[in-house]
């Protein structure tokens, strides 16, 4: 039995009606799309100043605070700076953008996100002290933690490989160290030998994160393994990572080299943010607890031999934070909108 043409005429009714929607649909969601993008370059009036201008890395006349801008606006998510001694002053804005970022001695890691149409790739760049690009490395997943060596000639980060919290158990790392005077890439730390309580170990799930530099040579960070977190301290040339002290995530080490700020996990807390910021005393294995009730889900920045600064959760993303290394005092915000932080001079 054939159609008739008034059912032909129906049905060619219906189908237009229904591309007619879908388009509806797919524009109404490309314009919604540009707007939620037009509301992020636009300035907030109650945010902070900031204009696009020089940043350097060298050492400044007067000492300069440097992080990711996290202020909606066209400058979001660049480098920028502060004078250290007026953080709630108008920021300059470098123009580069930056996931995490690091800086000393004249040397910059910035890890970038690189947009694709189905998935986004990262790359590690390491930047001269005109933030201008010097090497690159292909990043194995999602940027999480970078940090430069006091003299700026090594340069670290850590990314998600799987997971992307380090609040559960389902998650894997990858860390990296490169020299940035010849490129000598140390890929993957995992492949260091582990000396464990004065015993070589090994185990399938050793993970490794969080690198903080004493020298060339000598670093710290965080290896877990059996449902463990441990301090370990790393040798470049031997390719070891011993471990010193249990329970400490993402350490940072102190201007003087005698102390860890780190998270550390304090039981009876939210399995969802169980971290308490801490200071470890390397030389007696002494912890102190700061006056920072919060749970901290950053690597900590020392802003002098006595205060730490470190990032929690804003308005506009993240706010920087700092408190007393000694445990005194209380936990005041330093600057708004504002991630991944390095003190410049």
């Amino acid at each position: 039995m054939t159609a008739t043409p008034l059912r032909n005429r129906t049905r060619v009714l219906i189908l237009l009606a229904a591309v007619v929607l879908l388009g509806a649909v797919g524009t109404g969601a490309v314009r919604y799309a540009a707007d939620r993008s037009a509301e992020r370059d636009r300035a907030r009036p109650d945010g902070p100043v900031v204009t696009r201008g020089d940043v350097s890395l060298r050492t400044p006349a007067s000492r300069q605070l440097a992080f990711r801008n996290m202020a909606w606006g066209p400058h979001r998510d660049e480098i920028a700076t502060v004078p250290a001694d007026r953080p709630d002053g108008p920021r300059t804005a470098s123009g580069v953008q930056c996931l995490r970022f690091h800086a000393a001695a004249g040397t910059g890691i910035c890890l970038q996100a690189e947009r694709g149409a189905l998935q986004d790739t990262y790359r590690a760049v390491v930047l001269d002290d005109h933030l201008r690009e010097l090497r690159s490395f292909p990043a194995a997943g999602i940027p999480t933690r970078s940090r430069v060596s006091p003299s700026g000639h090594l340069v670290a980060w850590t990314v998600f490989v799987s997971g992307d919290s380090y609040a559960g158990t389902d998650f894997s790392t990858r860390t990296a160290i490169v020299d940035v005077r010849d490129g000598n890439l140390r890929d993957n730390l995992e492949t260091f030998d582990v000396i464990k309580d004065g015993k070589p170990y090994r185990a399938a799930d050793v993970n490794v994160w969080g690198v903080t530099f004493a020298d060339d040579t000598a670093f710290y960070a965080t290896v877990a393994t059996g449902g463990r977190t441990y301090l370990v301290r790393g040798d470049l040339g031997a390719r070891t990572l011993t471990t010193l002290h249990q329970n400490v995530e993402c350490p940072s080490l102190s201007p003087d080299g005698t102390r860890i700020a780190y998270k550390k996990r304090v039981p009876g807390v939210s399995e969802d943010a169980p971290w308490r910021l801490y200071v470890l005393d390397l030389a007696t294995m002494t912890e102190t607890a700061t006056a920072e009730q919060r749970s901290i889900d950053d690597q900590a920045v020392w802003a002098d031999d006595g205060n730490l600064l470190y990032a929690l959760p804003g308005d506009f993303g993240a706010d920087l934070w700092t408190a007393p290394a000694d445990g005194t005092g209380a936990a005041r915000r330093l600057l708004d909108a504002a991630v991944a932080p390095a003190y410049l001079g």
